[in-house]
């Protein structure tokens, strides 16, 4: 097989990337291991910034998106069982953020893929990228039982922490940034309407609780547990209690409670691999970092990422010019940084520390009550979390 430009990962970077490329006359091909089941069903982020909106309007992948998004102005920070809401508007100039599921997201971007091109196939395990300094690289993968190569142009990497395309990066031309929390979210999904009209974030005495939904019908909420943690260990009624306890103010609140359909626990990890681009072979995505999901920039920094280089790979299609895609590694991980540091501190700022004691306690406060009392402080909470400017 041949193509101009070869993409690994089926998840919402990849088909964005595809999506972006078919609509400026690219041509691609989409390599995605699992199922389309499997990739459709699989629970993930579902906060979007304000640019993530715009460039999946801007792919023509929102009409669902328009129509069953749910706009939120802000969030709430609940401690000291208080209630303190962070209005985004009024902070950022105008900037908004979106509640619409990342499968959601996936489903659209497939069904496009499918009905319009270019060619995705599931199923098809990469294997490795060969030959990624030369203008010819090779992306070697199993499809349907047998062995293939995809010959290209340019590779693009979405195919998550755990894919092949950082492999392919020789030993010592890179480097790993890495570190392990001393906690794990466990995360529940529940068929019950949401108990809050926007995101709460809760830094109560057993630690930390976050309120989130995926629709009007249906709630996501998460629980610092520690780390190895089984869900097994976790009845339904000992979720609902102690979310109840977290979330606890002076004043007349209430959890709704319904029926728990998943639950899973997710290890906490922040990893920023540098530089994201080796010869023709470029990272985005999970592929080059993760970020803990505090500050819900996963899904968002990918976005990113694929907006530079979908910028770069028509800039080099239109023009013949890299100079986009010379810096693209470089734009990227100013941004990676900035957003690695956001969620970093709303994680360390909002978690009980297993080897804490009153007085690390007491700073987190104080940084709480920095924000509610501090416009600036505030302003620029508002501004990482609903999305710094892409820099280009």
């Amino acid at each position: 097989m041949r193509t101009t430009v070869g993409i690994i990962g089926g998840g919402p970077a990849g088909l964005l990337l595809a999506r972006l490329l078919h609509r400026a006359g690219i041509d691609c091909v989409v390599l995605e291991a699992r199922t389309r089941e499997y990739v459709e069903q699989r629970q993930r982020a579902g906060m979007l910034e304000q640019g993530t909106v715009h460039a999946l309007r801007e792919a023509g992948a929102a009409e669902r998106l328009t129509a069953e998004g749910l706009v939120h102005q802000g969030i709430e920070l609940r401690f000291d069982r208080e209630r303190h809401h962070i209005d985004f508007p009024s902070l950022t100039g105008g900037r908004t953020v979106t509640i619409y599921a990342q499968t959601e997201i996936v489903k659209d971007l497939v069904a496009l893929q499918l009905a319009e091109g270019p060619p995705l196939l599931f199923e098809a395990e990469a294997l490795a990228v060969e030959k990624p300094e030369s203008d010819r690289p090779v992306v070697r993968f199993r499809h349907e039982g047998h062995e293939q190569t995809l010959t290209c142009d340019w590779v693009a990497g979405c195919d998550g922490f755990h894919g092949v395309s950082r492999d392919a990066f020789p030993a010592g031309v890179g480097r790993s940034y890495g570190h392990e929390y001393p906690y794990s979210w466990l995360g529940v999904l529940a068929e019950v309407p949401p108990s809050c009209d926007e995101l709460i974030y809760a830094r109560g005495d057993g630690g930390f609780a976050l309120h989130s939904m995926r629709s009007p019908a249906v709630s996501r909420l998460y629980l610092q547990v520690p780390n190895g943690t089984d869900p097994d260990d976790w009845p339904d009624d000992r979720v609902w209690d102690e979310l109840a306890a977290r979330f606890a103010i002076d004043a007349d609140w209430t959890l709704n409670r319904g029926p728990i359909t998943a639950k899973s626990v997710t290890a906490m990890r922040g990893y920023v691999h540098e530089p994201m681009r080796h010869g023709r072979l470029l990272l985005a995505g999970d592929a080059a970092h993760i970020v803990p999901p505090t500050g819900a920039k996963g899904l968002n920094l990918a976005v990113s990422d694929v907006r530079v280089l979908a910028r770069g790979l028509v800039e080099l299609h239109r023009t013949g010019s890299t100079q986009l895609l010379d810096g693209y590694s470089e734009l990227c991980l100013q941004r990676v940084w900035q957003a690695s540091r956001f969620s970093d501190d709303m994680t360390k700022m909002l978690h009980a520390q297993p080897d804490g004691d009153a007085f690390d306690h007491r700073m987190q406060l104080a940084r709480l009550r920095r924000i509610t009392a501090s416009r600036h402080a505030a302003a620029e909470l508002a501004a990482n979390y609903s999305g710094l400017p892409l820099p280009l």
